[in-house]
């Protein structure tokens, strides 16, 4: 989609859509609006809705920062203690790595 063709309010809409979206524990949809209206945010002559679609970017940057460094932070905790937690982590798992009894 080429959102430089839309009309002030579809961009609003749009932008307002997926960061409402990335609430239903889908971030990628936050990283996707960041990375897809800063441009339109920062980059371009002022508008009328320039100023919402601004704070949507902004929050929706700081939702995918916090995701990222969550998931980091989950994903090097459990890779590390996972053996410790013995038959816990095994319910967690997906699959069950061979490896330290």
């Amino acid at each position: 989609m080429n959102i430089s063709k839309a009309t002030g309010e579809q961009k609003l809409q749009l932008c307002r859509t997926y960061f409402r979206a990335g609430f239903a524990l889908l971030p990628f949809l936050w990283s996707v609006n960041f990375f897809w209206f800063f441009k339109e945010a920062f980059g371009r002559n002022s508008y009328a809705e320039q100023k919402q679609i601004k704070q949507y970017v902004i929050y929706s940057g700081i939702g995918t920062f916090i995701w990222t460094v969550a998931l980091t932070a989950w994903i090097i905790i459990f890779q590390t203690q996972r053996a410790q937690w013995g038959a816990t982590a095994d319910y967690m798992s997906f699959i069950i790595p061979l490896g330290k009894p």
